[in-house]
């Protein structure tokens, strides 16, 4: 598979997109190392032929700094994993921007209210961050948890999805 890479600076600095030759979302993340965000991609689903080019993501991510948080809802993602993984990445698109769950109301979204280190899984194991919006789930007391990109990374989302509502 050939897939396409671009970089672009973002008020939290160069954001890296990684799609495929349908214009799906891969993996993405807040750095330029491309080697960081296909690490991110199970070693079978990396692609073997990368360019550098433009993405129609990252116009989304534009528009979404620009304060139009509903701009990365219409990005096409592709995730393999297991059908826990897909219905948990299905139900993180659908968490909206400004209300953040815990992790425990995160699992209860999925049908498993014990079932929280399976959802702080999906999380971590999310590749398109920001199209699959990961960083609105918190721990349980409300701290923010993990982020792969960094916990200033999510604070600075999550106060500009806050500030829009």
């Amino acid at each position: 598979m050939t897939a396409l890479i671009q970089t672009i600076e973002t008020p939290d600095g160069a954001f890296t997109i990684l799609t495929d030759e349908r214009q799906r979302v891969l993996s993405s993340g807040w750095t330029s190392d491309v080697e960081a965000i296909l690490g991110r991609l199970p070693a079978a689903t990396r692609p073997e032929d990368l360019r550098e080019g433009e993405t129609d993501a990252a116009a989304a991510v534009v528009a979404y700094y620009a304060g139009d948080l509903a701009a990365i809802d219409a990005v096409a993602v592709k995730q393999s994993g297991t059908a826990l993984q897909l219905a948990g990445w299905s139900a993180l698109r659908a968490i909206e921007p400004g209300g953040p769950l815990t992790y425990t109301g995160f699992a209860t979204q999925l049908g498993n209210p014990s079932a929280v280190r399976a959802a702080a899984s999906i999380c971590a194991r999310n590749a398109p961050a920001l199209f699959v919006p990961c960083h609105r789930v918190l721990r349980t007391d409300g701290t923010l948890g993990g982020f792969a990109w960094g916990l200033e990374v999510k604070e600075s989302l999550l106060a500009r999805e806050a500030a829009a509502r």
